[in-house]
């Protein structure tokens, strides 16, 4: 089956994060385009997709070989390689991708620093031209922010000319994860009208539950915040007496635990939440 679909492939070698984002008139796009690991690169596998080019793409790229190299030796082994699409990036930023002959027009690809751009079936080059155009407008923002508006502009652009049904964003970043882990984000709407649309709420979702709010926006927990908390906590059923593992025990039922670190201090999120779970 064939999916016609428009993708980005991209590496922030500053934060060291690479990631894959894709948008597709297929079902669940992400469970088989979609390949990112960290300091080894990232992956775009579609068309007449092949799988395997995702998985051995990385192993490629984690035994030191370029962006260039891999695709290379993926295709030649690959008999149905005029049909497919790939796009890659390594662990030190290099591009490449390929566009076979038999792909349905119009299809082609785009390169440029660190990043990799291509699309099958789609309404016409406008679409990586300003997917391409938006990625490089937004250069030293964070790179899940970059691809997602990259993707929302070859959208906007035309997109895929089937239509819409599927869209999957992933950042990987050592040690950048939940708990450690070194996925940032692997964001997947499988089948939805406007899978974009969708994909930009998970992102706000993804943002309030795992976003950090940096140090200096912290605020201090003085007696009148202290006393407001210790209120607003015992309304929500949280009562131990020990404040900062009332609000560790609140944050962990909200999926906000990534946010909390004692009760000196307050990100200011948790606060917002707290104040809006308690309101009226």
């Amino acid at each position: 089956m064939r999916s016609t679909t428009f993708s980005i492939v991209a590496c922030d070698p500053v934060r060291r994060e690479w990631g894959v984002a894709i948008a597709s008139r297929f079902l669940a796009i992400g469970a088989l385009s979609a390949w990112a690991e960290a300091e080894v690169g990232a992956v775009a596998t579609q068309s007449f997709i092949n799988a395997a080019h995702g998985e051995e793409g990385l192993r490629l790229l984690a035994g030191g070989m370029s962006a260039g190299a891999a695709l290379d030796l993926l295709l030649a082994g690959d008999e149905g390689r005029e049909l497919r699409q790939l796009g890659i990036v390594d662990a030190a930023g290099r591009s490449a991708t390929y566009t076979g002959s038999r792909c349905m027009d119009w299809a082609g690809g785009r390169t440029g620093d660190g990043y990799a751009a291509q699309g099958n079936m789609l309404v016409s080059a406008a679409t990586l031209d300003a997917l391409a155009s938006e990625y490089e407008s937004l250069a030293g923002e964070p790179l899940g922010d970059r691809l997602l508006a990259a993707m929302e502009a070859g959208q906007a652009a035309g997109g895929d000319r089937r239509g819409q049904q599927s869209a999957v964003l992933r950042v990987v970043r050592e040690g950048g994860g939940y708990g450690g882990a070194s996925v940032v984000m692997d964001l997947r709407v499988d089948d939805h009208a406007r899978p974009l649309v969708e994909l930009r709420r998970l992102r706000g979702l993804h943002e309030l539950y795992f976003g950090r709010t940096p140090e200096s926006r912290w605020l201090a927990v003085d007696g009148e915040l202290r006393a407001e908390l210790r209120e607003r906590l015992r309304a929500l059923g949280h009562d131990g007496g020990d404040l900062a593992m009332d609000l560790f025990a609140w944050a962990g039922v909200e999926n906000l635990e990534e946010r909390v670190r004692g009760a000196d201090r307050i990100d200011p999120v948790v606060l917002a939440e707290i104040r809006k779970a308690t309101a009226g």
